[in-house]
């Protein structure tokens, strides 16, 4: 049974890997033996070097994800430092926050660009290289805003709504090629996105009511949920959005 669960000499290119949610997800991933290609805008050292210290070959990709220019250059960079790549974690992403009567342009457009546009093309670029190559997985992160409106983050929830319905298409398209695409749906997880919520002592106390679990997330309670979905023991769940929330869809 290990050994569905097993990643040794998988190669997993994780984004936002510097901190939070992404850090949680490729130290999970190196723990089960993948080598890590660690993406974002914000060298992610101190991720890089726990993985390192658990025997892995870890690597910094430097790339600004608001823009689609680093997809290729990422794969091609992933595959030139660590030999191949089996594992797509499309994690990075940005969140603005404001009354919708008052949302701008801008806000809107920088949300939509790095939440779901750039998740588009690097699975495109990543898929590219997976598919003659025997396939791979890919793993989106979506929210509760999946599946739920939410208030005051009019762009955040179109793009997460968006990567579900992403998710399903690519998974439809791409399945009969070897390639898995799911996503992962965190629930209120304790990192620098939602730290105006933690701050809000309303709001917190109102999300803390919801959750049966009694408590926010930590980003290493999605690692068990990302190491299945990358793993052999998922090779027959496609398009699946797998909400690891302490229980608050279920309240």
């Amino acid at each position: 049974m290990n050994s569905l669960f097993d990643l040794s000499g998988k190669v997993a290119v994780v984004t936002g890997a510097n901190t939070g949610i992404g850090q949680g997800i490729a130290l999970a991933l190196a723990a089960a033996g993948a080598d890590i290609a660690a993406v974002g805008r914000s060298a992610a050292e101190e991720t890089v070097t726990k993985a390192r210290s658990m025997g892995r070959c870890a690597e910094i990709i430097s790339a600004d994800l608001s823009t689609i220019e680093p997809a290729d250059r990422i794969v091609k960079e992933t595959v030139d430092k660590l030999g191949r790549l089996d594992i797509l974690v499309n994690n990075a992403g940005i969140i603005r926050r404001a009354d919708s009567i008052d949302f701008t342009e801008e806000d809107w457009d920088a949300v939509i660009d790095t939440n779901l546009k750039s998740v588009f093309f690097l699975a495109q670029a990543a898929a590219r290289h997976m598919i003659p190559n025997g396939g791979g997985k890919i793993i989106n992160i979506a929210s509760m805003l999946t599946f739920q409106g939410g208030i005051r983050v009019p762009s955040y929830t179109a793009s997460k709504s968006g990567i579900g319905g992403l998710t399903k298409l690519l998974a439809n398209e791409w399945a009969a090629e070897g390639i898995n695409v799911n996503a992962i749906a965190p629930g209120y997880i304790a990192t620098n996105n939602t730290a105006a919520l933690q701050d809000d002592e309303t709001r917190n106390r109102q999300i803390m009511e919801r959750i049966p679990a009694g408590r926010w997330g930590r980003p290493k309670d999605l690692g068990g949920a990302a190491v299945f979905l990358a793993s052999s023991a998922a090779d027959y769940v496609q398009g699946h959005i797998l909400a690891v929330d302490g229980g608050w869809l279920a309240r």
